[in-house]
């Protein structure tokens, strides 16, 4: 199972692109936890899972660093949701770069 987390200020923005996303997931056979949490849910929802890669949204990729620091014991890769696949709510293609960062070990 593959963990993907999104992050945005509120957790709302992202919510439409997670439903698409789980669909994309669903139609390739792929077994994924995909879910928003709003950036200040950071914390404490890594606390409770297990999370292969977290993708910030266009409103908190300033905050790329920051969490990097936070998570430099942590095995999570964490990146920034390519523009365009967001502003056409992608979430094939945001699945596939989500994809992308995880090792194929994991």
């Amino acid at each position: 199972m593959k963990t993907i987390m999104l992050v945005c200020a509120a957790g709302m923005s992202t919510s439409l692109l997670v439903t698409k996303m789980q669909r994309a997931a669903k139609e390739k056979e792929i077994d994924a936890d995909i879910f928003a949490v709003s950036a200040g849910e950071v914390n404490s929802m890594l606390e409770k899972k297990n999370v292969d890669v977290l993708l910030l949204g266009p409103q908190v990729k300033f905050m790329k660093e920051q969490f990097e620091k936070k998570l430099s014991n942590k095995q999570v890769t964490i990146e920034s949701i390519n523009m365009q696949y967001y502003g056409t709510m992608n979430g094939k293609k945001v699945l596939e770069q989500a994809l992308s960062l995880i090792p194929k070990n994991s």
